[in-house]
């Protein structure tokens, strides 16, 4: 509705003030799908309408009669509020694009606008502000972008993309997962992502580190113990098999466990039971397991420090997780997605990265992987409360690689892709595209062909991306048998 009829339909009530109890105006706010407030000229609501409940789950009672920075925690409240902007100019706001944090903590996107009310006498007596809903939009501007979120897990990686398509008839199933990717890169976010998709969603999820406990403490945890199975087991206690009766046991890094604890562990998986320590009955059990390990287990089979036999069991559907460092094209929007979410937890309005802070993020290689980048990004948010992140609110470690890599590039040679001097969004996409590009023929042996496979376009499409982002050719296409350190092309 547009920010005039509201007005008007206010001002409409000016006998009863700034309540809107006029019948007519009344019922024509309460039933738009636009918020609608207005504020005295001490900045307290007065009145506000169902779809300002909806939208942000609070109500009328809280809300009434106090400053409505108190109550809504919008990004415009840090210093651009537009009933402030409108109260002291007289002019109307239109479609300020801003974000609202609802009773839950989720962050709304909306679009603000603003407008002076005025009594019969023409003397402002307040203002009102209406506010659109933009959460459709917002994810239907996503969609062609290529982005898939499952729970926490978002996207837009091919070989991401290619996990995630599975998940569903991996979730359906009732097999045991081996989930195996390096530290850091979110092994239980999938686990609990395939819980939630699964029909065991309804019944707990738990999850034990095994490396976290000794050998023995470990048992006990994982099958309980019956009173007097030791010293100071004065009572029983369940294990984590009873606690996720039903549900799925996560068992992270597996492969640290001992030998004897694997087969103890192999013979729940093949008898679908236990027994608790001290007990002498089994007990049944219907849990599925889900594994996660940071090594290869093949190898560690191939060493002699993890059974065979428990390693065929646990792999019957097997996962592996891409480390970030392989998938840079999903930096931009993980750091969106950190960004959104210490936002709502601290706060604050901080709307992204510069440009060369996005250079930098795109230039390092991850060791830790997403769990790096959700640091690097709260260390930020540390010294920055609103506007963008800079190089200078990053870890040293960071800057050290910035400095290193000036020094080593001073002309901006090949070597680093930088975004190109244009907008900060545009400038991240080139940066996102250059590193994919380079990342698919590295791994290809810098054959063309398959990189562009691997990529889903086609190969003209590949060199024409190349030229615009001014990649320089290889000078072998990957069926040649000179090494890849000098396969690349010098620059004109």
């Amino acid at each position: 509705m547009r920010e005039d009829s509201v007005r008007y339909l206010l001002n409409a009530t000016e006998d009863e003030g700034l309540h809107g109890e006029s019948i007519g105006a009344d019922s024509i706010l309460e039933s738009i799908s636009d918020g609608v407030f207005t504020i005295d000229m001490a900045g307290r609501i007065r009145y506000l309408n169902r779809a300002v409940e909806m939208i942000t789950g609070i109500s009328r009672q809280e809300a009434v009669g106090k400053v409505c920075s108190q109550v809504f925690r919008s990004s415009l409240c840090e210093g651009n509020c537009a009933l402030r902007q409108t109260m002291a100019t007289g002019v109307p706001v239109i479609n300020r694009p801003a974000y609202i944090c609802n009773a839950a903590g989720e962050q709304i996107p909306i679009s603000v606008s603003a407008a002076l009310l005025r009594n019969s006498k023409h003397e402002v007596v307040g203002a009102a502000e209406t506010f659109r809903d933009l959460r459709l939009v917002d994810e239907l501007v996503r969609e062609p972008e290529g982005r898939c979120q499952i729970g926490d897990l978002v996207t837009k990686s091919v070989l991401m993309r290619k996990i995630l398509d599975i998940l569903p008839q991996v979730a359906a199933s009732d097999s045991t997962v081996l989930i195996q990717g390096e530290t850091g890169t979110g092994k239980e976010l999938l686990a609990r992502a395939i819980h939630t998709l699964s029909s065991r969603s309804a019944k707990p999820m738990v999850a034990l580190n095994c490396c976290a406990l000794p050998d023995t403490l470990l048992e006990s945890e994982l099958f309980g113990y019956k009173n007097g199975a030791f010293t100071g087991a004065n009572k029983d206690k369940i294990g984590r098999f009873a606690l996720a009766e039903g549900g799925i046991l996560f068992l992270d890094e597996i492969g640290e466990i001992s030998p004897a604890l694997q087969v103890k562990l192999l013979r729940v998986l093949q008898e679908r039971s236990y027994e608790p320590l001290g007990g002498v009955h089994p007990v049944a059990t219907d849990v599925r397991i889900i594994a996660a390990a940071n090594k290869s287990l093949s190898a560690l089979v191939e060493e002699g420090s993890f059974r065979q036999d428990l390693y065929y069991r646990i792999n019957v559907v097997c996962i592996d997780l891409p480390p970030l460092r392989r998938r840079k094209e999903d930096i931009p929007l993980l750091v969106d997605h950190f960004i959104a979410r210490f936002n709502r937890r601290q706060r604050k309005a901080v709307q992204g990265v510069s440009q060369e802070t996005m250079g930098l993020l795109m230039a390092h290689d991850f060791p830790g992987n997403c769990r790096e980048l959700e640091n690097i990004i709260e260390h930020a948010f540390v010294l920055c409360s609103s506007g963008y992140i800079t190089p200078d609110t990053l870890p040293h470690e960071l800057a050290g690689e910035r400095g290193e890599r000036q020094a080593a590039h001073p002309n901006g040679s090949f070597g680093v892709v930088a975004p190109r001097e244009r907008g900060d969004m545009e400038g991240a996409v080139h940066a996102v595209e250059s590193q994919a590009i380079l990342a698919a023929l590295k791994r290809n042996n810098y054959n063309r062909v398959a990189a562009a496979r691997e990529l889903g376009i086609h190969k003209s499409t590949l060199f024409r991306k190349m030229k615009h982002l001014d990649i320089p050719l290889p000078l072998v296409d990957g069926r040649c048998r000179q090494p890849p350190s000098s396969a690349w092309a010098e620059k004109g």
